[in-house]
């Protein structure tokens, strides 16, 4: 564990010190009373057998039973104490958790990793410290005392399990070493196993219709026997161990009543004391065998608190806004601007520069490729610049919280992505006390509410995970109109005419304009010609780069103007048409081709 920042889980744990230190006062208790059974064994042998008093027997065995009581109830409240520091531990880092998990979506690449990684890592952890392994680990500190009283009987037999102490150490020791890299990889191995099968339900509809079923299933065939070969090497290397150690515990305490035998003869000890010394070793030895049967889960735990430390060491907490921005509703301004995918660092677009008031509509255009969405989660803070800064009114992104700053936007991304819930709960962001008259004018807005009002429970009706009980179209006209919820002041489209029939159209026109009516700015990513009818300022990008921004005429006309592959030809242009001033950002060469997408 690192030591060169201040582990925020460790700082949660220390919440629990109290409890923590209680759990520690119960362990000592409880090896203390441990020290009943062969003191009653000592003095059954060397007091009642040879003086035959029952008084004193059942004295004893009266004392034996509240000693064993008090044990038991004792372990009882540590177990739960324990429990109840790993439920605290988890409730104070399972919001720190999903942040986390969700800003490392956005930050770093997944790949055979289903991305969930850091919330099984906070299982682990809480299962570990609820289990009898922190018990166990507690109680090892306590073997000094029973060696100590092993040798007061005689230096020959604290000497014994001395040895056989260190020989048990070892094993943990070798343990630990060879279970920590296969402990890694069956990690990895789970993880990977677990995106495989989601990846199979999410897109079960192209592998059956492309014939990839059995690929897929052989897939899954690999996958799971790397993860049963990790497991196996995990639970072989662990057997083994915890059977060697098994056995040499008792042996070690067959050696014990040999070694007190001998002393007996040479009349260096009694009976009492034999027996006594057996049970003792054994105390003794108990910590270090319960520490070998819960490595595993120990490693686990050990292994997860390292990976959500450099988790949160690498995405800190966002530090909290103390002065809260008034909503934008004046400008966008865009300069410099350089954006790479999560976890790269060579960007695939720079040198972007462009400003929009309240108002306008740009729509951007460009071949395949050319970073066109990669600019659009830009403008709505998804993936944070390289380089150069997105301002709202004169504010960048980072200076709003992320919650306030998307109640001012709205997008709709290029696949559309509905949770698991109704039509309306979709539509207000899952809101938990929407304005429904705010939801029904979403609907209108997107032009989505004659369509759900068609359905069989309106704005009630429940869209499936990932909105599979509705169509394409249904999806992405359900996804304007979230994006238009409570009027935002940028609203950011991603081909949002992809999957709309002529009335989806109508309605994608209709929304345009009313935003723009308002004072909103709308930014559209554009393969139609259909769909730039709306916007007044156009955006040509190209390689990662902007070669053009201006009126929309102006700029469409000069890209006429030069050889292109498929021009683009909005309604009411006219391919002659050759602006005298159109504004331009790195205009291309002579010799050099503006390709775009129809």
């Amino acid at each position: 564990m690192k030591a060169a920042h201040t582990s925020q889980l460790r700082a949660a744990l220390d919440r629990s010190r109290s409890a923590l230190v209680t759990v520690g006062w119960l362990s000592a208790i409880i090896n203390v009373l441990l020290l009943g059974g062969p003191l009653y064994m000592l003095l059954i042998y060397d007091s009642v057998m040879p003086s035959g008093s029952t008084a004193t027997l059942f004295g004893l065995l009266a004392m034996i039973v509240v000693i064993y009581a008090f044990q038991g109830l004792f372990d009882l409240l540590r177990t739960r104490m324990l429990s109840d520091i790993a439920a605290g531990l988890e409730a104070r880092m399972t919001g720190r958790v999903h942040r986390a998990m969700t800003a490392m979506g956005l930050r770093a690449k997944v790949d055979r990793d289903d991305g969930l990684t850091p919330m099984r890592d906070l299982d682990s952890i809480r299962s570990f410290l609820a289990s009898p392994g922190p018990g166990a680990l507690m109680d090892l500190p306590w073997l000094v005392l029973f060696l100590g009283l092993l040798t007061m009987l005689h230096y020959w037999l604290g000497l014994t399990a001395l040895v056989g102490a260190l020989v048990l150490i070892a094993f943990t020791i070798l343990n630990d070493r060879l279970t920590r890299r296969p402990g890694e990889e069956l990690s990895g191995a789970r993880a990977y196993r677990s995106k495989l099968a989601q990846d199979t339900h999410r897109h079960v509809e192209v592998i059956r219709a492309l014939g990839m079923g059995e690929r897929m299933h052989d897939a899954w065939h690999v996958a799971n026997a790397q993860l049963s070969s990790a497991q196996d090497r995990v639970a072989r290397t662990t057997s083994l161990i915890m059977g060697l150690s098994r056995v040499f515990r008792m042996f070690l305490q067959s050696v014990v009543l040999t070694v007190g035998a001998l002393l007996y003869l040479a009349g260096e000890a009694s009976g009492g004391i034999v027996f006594a010394a057996s049970i003792l070793a054994a105390r003794a030895l108990a910590p270090i065998d319960q520490a070998i049967m819960h490595w595993g889960s120990f490693t686990a735990a050990r292994q997860s608190w390292a990976r959500l430390d450099a988790l949160f060491e690498a995405i800190p907490e966002d530090e909290e806004i103390g002065t809260q921005l008034p909503a934008p509703e004046s400008a966008l301004k865009v300069g410099g601007l350089a954006v790479a995918p999560p976890g790269a660092q060579e960007p695939v677009l720079r040198d972007i520069s462009f400003d929009l008031a309240a108002g306008d509509a740009m729509g951007i255009i460009g071949p395949s490729a050319a970073g066109k969405t990669t600019l659009a989660r830009a403008l709505v803070g998804v993936w944070a610049p390289l380089a150069g800064t997105v301002r709202l009114d004169g504010a960048s992104l980072d200076q709003w919280e992320p919650d306030t700053l998307g109640a001012h936007l709205g997008y709709l991304p290029q696949h559309v992505e509905l949770f698991d819930g109704t039509i309306a709960q979709n539509i207000a962001r899952f809101d938990p006390e929407p304005p429904f008259e705010a939801v029904i004018a979403a609907g209108r807005a997107g032009g989505v509410h004659e369509l759900v009002l068609a359905l069989p429970n309106g704005y009630d009706t429940r869209v499936g995970g990932g909105g599979i009980q509705l169509s394409a179209g249904q999806r992405q006209r359900i996804g304007l109109a979230r994006a238009l919820y409570r009027q935002p002041f940028l609203v950011v489209l991603d081909e949002p005419n992809s999957n709309l029939d002529a009335e989806g159209e109508a309605a994608l026109d209709g929304a345009i304009a009313e935003a723009r009516e308002r004072g909103a700015i709308v930014v559209l990513i554009a393969h139609r010609p259909s769909a730039l009818r709306k916007v007044n300022k156009v955006l040509v990008l190209q390689q990662g780069r902007q070669v053009a921004f201006g009126e929309r005429d102006k700029v469409l006309a000069s890209l006429l103007s030069q050889p292109v592959a498929t021009p683009i030809r909005p309604a009411g242009s006219e391919a002659a048409e050759t602006p005298a001033n159109s504004q331009q950002s790195n205009p291309p060469q002579a010799s050099e081709q503006v390709r775009t997408t129809p």
